[in-house]
């Protein structure tokens, strides 16, 4: 054992954000998507197990680490659900006193962003382009280990072009110490294009003793429980597919039904946007704003029997427009 793990070892265990032998629903980190009010939402309707931040920027030019907005966004929405805070950035010296900015602010549970095909914030490369760099990346999370006193994890691309790469970075995972990994299995340079392909997954758990979560493309109940069959995953991220439909959570849990009728799947979506849209016009500024904050969530409902619905909001001019449609029978 070598010396970094012989450390970490000898300090007490930091506690998971989600109870031991439970399964973990988590909802994903979504930039532009999964703010405060959002996440609200979701913890009032559904109470995901855990929640996400957007990914806070760490830019390590910035006077301040992180900026006001960021600050309020990492404050815990309460309702007993924990939420992790995910940091991305490329500078080691300025992730580390983010994290401790995030954690005299409460935070309990932070991740660090390794898959994000974002553009250039700075002129290093945060996000999934910190994995063509594993040496720095080693010191980066080693690093943060030693500040974070929560749980740590990373939120990780199968490999930034191979997707095969994550294997030849499990071992640093497991000598970083951190206490479970978020598997997207594509690559960064897909973004998402193609399929994510849940036999890495598999593969990735077979090959850690890290908790692993599964990530991607679960878009219902049958392909959430398909996947945890096929990869022994510790549990289930779900963005995209949440998004569309807040209550895939209950859904895989075998509350509702696992798939709605048309009335119903219509009703559904107009009665989580009416609700979205009462939080985002106490949480954002000017009309504008609020309706691309709405088409936002829109552009994830794809489902045929909506689909019309979700056109005609897109379509909307203005938000006196889009309340009409929102309340049409």
């Amino acid at each position: 054992m070598n010396k970094l793990k012989s450390t970490f070892s000898s300090l007490t265990a930091p506690k998971l954000p989600w109870a031991v032998g439970s399964l973990p629903l988590m909802l994903a980190p979504m930039q532009g998507l999964t703010n405060r009010a959002l996440r609200s939402l979701f913890i009032e309707r559904v109470r995901p197990d855990v929640v996400f931040t957007e990914f806070v920027r760490v830019k390590a030019s910035a006077r301040k680490n992180i900026t006001e907005n960021d600050r309020q966004e990492v404050v815990s929405a309460g309702g007993g659900v924990p939420l992790v805070v995910q940091l991305i950035g490329a500078d080691t010296e300025a992730l580390v006193a983010a994290a401790n900015t995030v954690q005299e602010l409460g935070a309990e549970h932070l991740n660090i962003n390794l898959g994000c095909p974002y553009g250039r914030m700075t002129s290093q490369t945060p996000g999934g382009a910190l994995l063509r760099e594993p040496v720095a990346l080693a010191r980066m999370l080693e690093s943060l280990r030693r500040e974070i006193r929560g749980s740590f994890s990373v939120k990780v691309r199968s490999g930034f072009d191979d997707p095969t790469q994550i294997f030849s970075l499990l071992g640093l995972f497991g000598d970083s110490g951190i206490d479970f990994l978020v598997v997207h299995p594509r690559t960064v340079k897909q973004m998402y294009s193609g399929a994510a392909d849940h036999g890495i997954t598999g593969e990735v758990v077979r090959q850690t003793s890290l908790p692993v979560i599964a990530n991607g493309d679960i878009f219902s109940a049958t392909t959430g429980r398909r996947v945890l069959a096929k990869t022994g995953a510790a549990g289930l991220m779900l963005g995209r597919g949440a998004i569309a439909d807040p209550l895939l959570f209950e859904r895989l849990r075998g509350r509702c039904p696992g798939e709605s009728t048309p009335a119903d799947k219509v009703a559904e979506l107009r009665e989580y946007l009416q609700e979205l849209l009462t939080r985002y016009q106490a949480l954002f500024c000017g009309e504008h704003q609020i309706l691309c904050k709405m088409k936002e969530v829109l552009c994830h409902v794809h489902d045929p029997e909506v689909a019309p619905l979700a056109r005609q909001l897109k379509r909307s001019k203005s938000l006196a427009q889009f309340k009409e449609l929102l309340i049409a029978s």
